[in-house]
């Protein structure tokens, strides 16, 4: 690729991994966060804001492809989304690759809803594009049982299982994504093992010397239905390698 590749939401967990990949492939980047430049950077910075649509414009300018990492909750991802969808048509015919999660038409919580929308989006732009649907990161487990870390009893969902993948195999595989062609719906990337979230809360408690009572809690409603049903499951998909026992003990050192 002669023009650069833009990441957004490049200072996040995912986006600074994709980065990074993008980098050690040697690849040209430019990388769009509402923070200021760092002091010391090897690629193009964009400051500007998909909330507001401030310096989005300049930032997909002249780029040949655009990994949207970026995201915020609820219709919020949406109206993002579309900012820089019109954005990029502005600027001409960038690829657009999206990582999105699977279970999103499955599961109806509404940020998973907001999720299938901003897909759809995508797919009517205009623009070529890619969409990766994975399942939840490895670090999102664990925080679900971190923040209850003061509570002599930790609740886990009861009934659902959850099949976690490292951050990093997703990114080398956005990283491959932007520098090919558009691919339209790609087959979803999942964790390389299915457990129930309370056999994952009592992993993450060993792993780190906490011990606590965990609590299976039924949580009513469509949505936890739909986890339970494990809508947000991909096990013809087990396509990653790196266990949540491999993430802790990678944690703990």
């Amino acid at each position: 690729m002669r023009n650069p590749i833009l990441v957004t939401g490049g200072t996040g967990t995912l986006g600074r991994a994709v980065v990074e990949r993008l980098l050690d492939a040697g690849h040209d980047l430019r990388v769009l966060s509402r923070r200021s430049r760092p002091a010391a950077a090897g690629y193009e910075w964009a400051t500007g804001d998909l909330r507001t649509g401030e310096g989005i414009d300049a930032a997909t300018s002249g780029v040949d492809a655009i990994v949207h990492c970026a995201t915020t909750l609820g219709r919020k991802d949406v109206a993002a989304t579309q900012r820089l969808i019109d954005s990029a048509r502005r600027s001409g015919d960038p690829h657009l690759v999206y990582i999105s999660i699977v279970g999103v038409d499955e599961v109806p919580l509404p940020y998973y809803r907001a999720k299938l929308e901003a897909e759809e989006r995508v797919v009517s732009s205009g623009l070529p594009w890619t969409i990766l649907r994975t399942t939840q990161f490895h670090d999102l487990v664990a925080r679900m049982t971190s923040v209850q870390r003061r509570s002599p009893v930790i609740a886990a969902l009861a009934g659902v299982d959850f099949q976690p993948i490292d951050v990093q195999e997703v990114a080398a595989r956005l990283a491959e994504l932007a520098v090919g062609a558009a691919a339209g719906r790609v087959p979803d990337m999942g964790g390389p093992e299915i457990r129930s979230h309370r056999d994952l809360a009592r992993e993450y408690l060993a792993a780190t010397g906490r011990r606590r009572l965990v609590l299976p809690i039924r949580v009513p409603g469509a949505a936890f239905a739909g986890y339970r049903r494990g809508g947000h499951l991909a096990p013809e998909h087990a396509v990653g390698r790196v266990t949540f026992s491999d993430f802790l003990a990678g944690e703990a050192r």
